[in-house]
C-alpha cells in the first residue's frame, strides 16, 4: 500500500509571507533579485520542497517544484 493512498490530502503549512513570495516566482528567478528578507523566506520554502534551488551558468537560480 502507497502512503498516497494512506494520506488523501496532504497539505504543507505556509505562512501569509512566504505565500505573497511563493507566488510570485513563476519561472527560473535569479536569487540575487530578491532582498534579505525574501531570501530569507526562500530558503525556508526550500526546506519545505516547495522551491528547488538551481545553479545555471555560475548563478543561483529559484524555481516552484511541481505539485
Amino acid at each position: 500500500m502507497k502512503i498516497n493512498e494512506l494520506i488523501k490530502s496532504f497539505e504543507i503549512y505556509i505562512t501569509n509571507e512566504e505565500r505573497v513570495i511563493y507566488e510570485t516566482i513563476d519561472k527560473h528567478t535569479a536569487l540575487s533579485s530578491f532582498n534579505e528578507r525574501e531570501q530569507f523566506i526562500i530558503n525556508n520554502l526550500i526546506r519545505k520542497s516547495l522551491v528547488s534551488k538551481v545553479i545555471s551558468n555560475g548563478q543561483v537560480l529559484v524555481v516552484k517544484n511541481d505539485q
